[in-house]
């Protein structure tokens, strides 16, 4: 089963963007435990991340025939305000799962609410690294159950 992992804007500066939010673990560190981990669940996780929200529609729309049994999404700043890749979501027929390394509920205000979160089957936030591995453990689940 394949499933893919989308990175929203600004999260390839995991390890240097706010650690103490986020962190030091960096992006290629969280993608390698991704795919260590979906080996382990008989999954293959494919990791993409981009600045530029049109070639993340583009992937999600990609996605909708290229075999993607499910979405493992932390769309960034995206998930408060991206009607286009909320729309390129609603798209697919597979199993999302949003994830966010903080916890977006006891943020700021404006962090507090998710246009992606409507597409979503459900959303893991707040336990850092650990968001994105409870989350494919998810998506791992919900195409199993």
């Amino acid at each position: 089963m394949k499933i893919l992992t989308l990175h929203g804007i600004n999260l390839n500066m995991f390890g240097k963007r706010d650690p103490a939010q986020y962190g030091t673990t960096t992006l290629a560190e969280i993608d390698a435990r991704l795919v260590a981990l979906g080996q382990e669940l008989g999954a293959d996780v494919e990791c993409f991340q981009t600045n530029i929200e049109g070639e993340r529609a583009e992937r999600i729309h990609r996605a909708h025939s290229d075999g993607t049994a499910a979405v493992l999404i932390n769309a960034g700043a995206w998930t408060h305000y991206s009607y286009g890749i909320r729309d390129a979501l609603a798209i697919l027929k597979c199993p999302i799962i949003e994830v966010h390394m903080s916890n977006i509920h006891a943020r700021e205000e404006f962090r507090h609410h998710s246009v992606i979160a409507p597409m979503a089957k459900g959303q893991i936030a707040g336990f850092g690294v650990d968001s994105y591995l409870l989350g494919l453990r998810a998506a791992v689940s919900a195409l199993k159950g």
